[in-house]
């Protein structure tokens, strides 16, 4: 990929795994397992193209409202994919941290991941975000609250906050703003994801459902971003072009 800007932070809303399978013929299971299988080839890759920062959507505040049948199994493939992918992801680096309200999860899935998370701490490669019992505006609303605890507490005052606070209150606050976000599936919206992080990140929307999403499609989305002018805010004189 010679000539190519490879986003810093790369984040993918994976849609569509359920008209994956519908389309077969398929319960929407089928699709879950399949696009587990994309997730594995996806983050090697991106660790690969030097990606710093990946994340992914896996389960939001809104997925809780599924099929209890569906919901558990999505925590069942969850913990299978980390337990199958752990000795990898270790071999090459990666470093896993998880964004969103844990404390939601099933036991055995929150003990998962925190074990995950604190084997794989002092990787120093790419870092893989798990945006997981994740909502964009819960993660505004926690990190309001923790602000006003420290208003409370007397360690600052109103005016002392500021959208640094801010960043410095969110899940994982050493995570930078997006750069470019996929979603596949052919959906446009952005479905309470990554609402600060996203101010100015480029957006690619594709076609392509989840479980058939490759390298070749992420090459395509990186190709489209690094053809972009990314301005914030200013002119193009302003940011040399």
């Amino acid at each position: 990929m010679a000539d190519i800007t490879i986003p810093r932070h790369l984040a993918i809303i994976m849609d569509g795994n359920g008209r994956w399978a519908k389309s077969r013929g398929l319960p929407r299971i089928f699709g879950h397992k399949r696009g587990a299988e994309v997730v594995t080839e996806i983050v090697r890759y991106c660790s690969d193209i030097g990606v710093s920062y990946l994340t992914l959507y896996t389960f939001s505040m809104e997925n809780w409202l599924r099929p209890k049948e569906e919901v558990g199994f999505l925590m069942d493939l969850l913990q299978r994919y980390l337990e199958k992918e752990l000795d990898r992801m270790q071999e090459n680096n990666i470093k896993i941290v998880f964004s969103g309200r844990l404390d939601l999860l099933p036991p055995k899935t929150r003990e998962i991941t925190q074990s995950a998370a604190s084997i794989l701490a002092e990787n120093t490669g790419m870092v893989l975000n798990i945006a997981l019992s994740y909502g964009g505006r819960n993660e505004l609303v926690d990190a309001a609250k923790r602000m006003a605890q420290m208003v409370a507490d007397g360690k600052i005052k109103t005016e002392d906050i500021t959208q640094e606070l801010m960043a410095s209150c969110l899940y994982n606050a050493d995570i930078p703003d997006v750069d470019l976000i996929i979603r596949t599936s052919g959906e446009k919206r952005i479905s309470n994801f990554m609402l600060w992080r996203a101010a100015y990140s480029e957006f690619f929307f594709t076609e392509c459902l989840w479980p058939d999403f490759d390298r070749t499609e992420l090459d395509r989305a990186i190709a489209d971003f690094s053809g972009r002018v990314r301005r914030f805010g200013m002119t193009d004189e302003q940011v040399g072009n």
